[in-house]
């Protein structure tokens, strides 16, 4: 590979990255107007015009503010745990699966599940090296409930791997040419849809940020520019899985307006639930889990695997 090429991937992925922040600064005011709808008031807008630069507003006090710690947390696991966290949800997007000039992988599956697994240590450590006992109880409880999810997840994403029996993303778009799986496989969709809400501890599942009883969850002890560090991995999230959504049952990759319009519905809905839903119990969102989920995703995973055999 020439050296040019390597600059244009570089640069592309550097881009990418740009567009990724740029899209959950939006997708912050989005919610945040949303949420002011569904309430009866306005939402943020007096900075700008309707409220249109309050992300970077937001971002400039978080990010200038002073970076406290408390005395008896253990340091480096604090510091870095955020940042982290913030560059796994940022390596998820190089997934994206571009015709042209671009990291493409045929694995690409794999390096998802590896990724999403590896954001349950930061979660974990943040919640631990705080050294404070909400934060601890609030990192326990998410990484309980992301690791039951991502069963449900990986059982449900093979189902979609059968379907193609492929590993590479680009090839959900071919296979989806003249109708798109949601049609075919429309009770893993909607599995699919409350898994990755519990996946990215969003309301009805937000145990991990259980106000009422543990202050603010894991990330209670953060402030300023770690606390937007998670802010930040955690909308970046929601929009991948927004985009893995699109990806996996409303047609693949498109590189038209129509795949954004897409992708802005379904990130759409993920804020419409926590303006909506009020909050699952603990024991409920476990059994939703193993005991309906699991047995739901394993019976299509052999009925998938049926047909594949036998059409």
């Amino acid at each position: 590979m020439l050296l040019k090429d390597m600059y244009m991937i570089f640069l592309g992925l550097l881009i990418l990255i740009l567009g990724v922040l740029i899209g959950v600064a939006y997708l912050t005011l989005l919610e945040r107007k949303v949420l002011g709808y569904i309430q009866i008031r306005k939402g943020p807008n007096k900075v700008g015009l309707m409220g249109v630069l309050q992300p970077f507003s937001d971002a400039i006090k978080l990010f200038t503010k002073e970076q406290t710690y408390p005395n008896f947390s253990n340091y480096l696991s604090y510091y870095f745990s955020p940042v982290i966290s913030f560059l796994l949800s940022l390596m998820i997007w190089v997934l994206i699966p571009y015709y042209y000039n671009m990291v493409s992988f045929n694995l690409g599956i794999l390096f998802f599940l590896c990724c999403t697994s590896l954001g349950v240590y930061t979660v974990m450590i943040a919640g631990w090296s705080s050294n404070s006992n909400y934060a601890l109880l609030g990192g326990l409880r998410a990484v309980a409930q992301t690791i039951s999810y991502e069963v449900s997840l990986a059982l449900i994403f093979m189902s979609n791997i059968i379907m193609i029996m492929d590993f590479n993303m680009l090839n959900f778009y071919y296979y989806q040419m003249n109708i798109w799986f949601i049609f075919l496989m429309f009770p893993l969709s909607l599995c699919w849809m409350s898994s990755s809400l519990a996946e990215t501890n969003r309301t009805p599942f937000d145990f991990a940020e259980g106000e009422s009883e543990l202050v603010s969850g894991f990330n209670v002890e953060y402030s300023s520019g770690g606390f937007a560090l998670i802010f930040l991995a955690e909308y970046s999230s929601i929009l991948f899985m927004s985009l893995l959504f699109v990806l996996l049952y409303l047609g693949g990759y498109v590189l038209s307006i129509f795949f954004y319009l897409k992708l802005f519905f379904i990130s759409f809905l993920f804020i419409w639930v926590r303006g909506t839903l009020p909050r699952y119990r603990y024991d409920k969102l476990m059994y939703l889990a193993w005991k309906s989920y699991l047995p739901i995703s394993l019976n299509f995973l052999l009925f998938f695997l049926g047909m594949k055999i036998f059409l």
